[in-house]
């Protein structure tokens, strides 16, 4: 049964794990051992750490970490793991119905995006950013995007920002129903593609890891910020597929500018 994020609802995620295939260790699924992980990161104790509140978020067996990274991701942007709170392997594991390990795993890969950051002996606490360190994220983000879009507008073919159209529209739909964190993923798929035109891989993974950090419950607008920044993607692509380069410098400024 697919049950949605903590304030949007209808947001997927994948089904339980079957319990007989999870690891144990004499018998408890919870005690597995992992010595590929440091001490510090995986010996975390939960202290009475109470269970997280709603419906347990369970994760296919295929891919389980990738699944668990996702759920994870989805927790952060829709706010159901709060900045500043320590969070336990094993009790994240319990709200997704698997071990323990995945989740430490995914957590690792979170800590390397700078989302997390790891509490030896404890588990993982949700970073705060502040309004400062938001604002300079995108002003990097901006650094090293607008001059590619710009760059674009000048070398791609009018019809290859058609591709880019049923992202943008997808954008908008979502945007309308007020969810920051289902939002959040729609956004970046389609700054993805549009980065994703230069050919540059290593461009479209740096920026898409700057748009995750800037992208937090705290730093996002209501409903209708939404709805417009989504609008101004299909304009982009407008002014971008008629060839206006006024245009297409006017509306990365303002969107850049309203990044966050």
């Amino acid at each position: 049964m697919k049950q949605g994020v903590q304030g949007c609802p209808g947001t997927p995620v994948a089904a339980r794990v079957p319990a007989q295939q999870r690891p144990t260790v004499d018998g408890d699924p919870r005690r597995e051992r992992d010595a590929a992980v440091p001490g510090a990161a995986r010996g975390e104790h939960t202290h009475g750490e109470r269970a997280l509140p709603g419906p347990r978020t369970a994760v296919q067996r295929s891919s389980v970490r990738g699944q668990v990274l996702v759920a994870l991701r989805t927790a952060l942007a829709g706010g159901e793991l709060k900045p500043g709170e320590v969070y336990s392997a094993p009790v994240l594991g319990d709200r997704f119905g698997v071990s323990a390990t995945p989740v430490r795993e995914a957590m690792q890969q979170l800590a390397l995006e700078g989302a997390v950051e790891v509490v030896p002996n404890r588990g993982f606490r949700v970073v705060e950013r502040g309004a400062r360190e938001l604002a300079e994220l995108a002003e990097v983000r901006a650094l090293i995007e607008v001059p590619v879009v710009l760059r674009l507008a000048r070398t791609v073919p009018a019809e290859r920002w058609a591709e880019l159209r049923p992202l943008a529209e997808e954008a908008v739909r979502v945007a309308a129903t007020g969810c920051g964190a289902t939002y959040a993923e729609s956004d970046r798929a389609f700054h993805r593609a549009l980065l994703g035109l230069s050919g540059n891989e290593q461009l479209v993974r740096f920026a898409e890891d700057l748009h995750r950090r800037t992208q937090r419950p705290a730093s996002r607008p209501g409903r209708a910020g939404l709805v417009a920044d989504a609008a101004q993607h299909v304009a982009l692509l407008d002014a971008l597929a008629a060839g206006d380069a006024d245009a297409v410098r006017g509306l990365v400024a303002e969107h850049f500018g309203s990044a966050g």
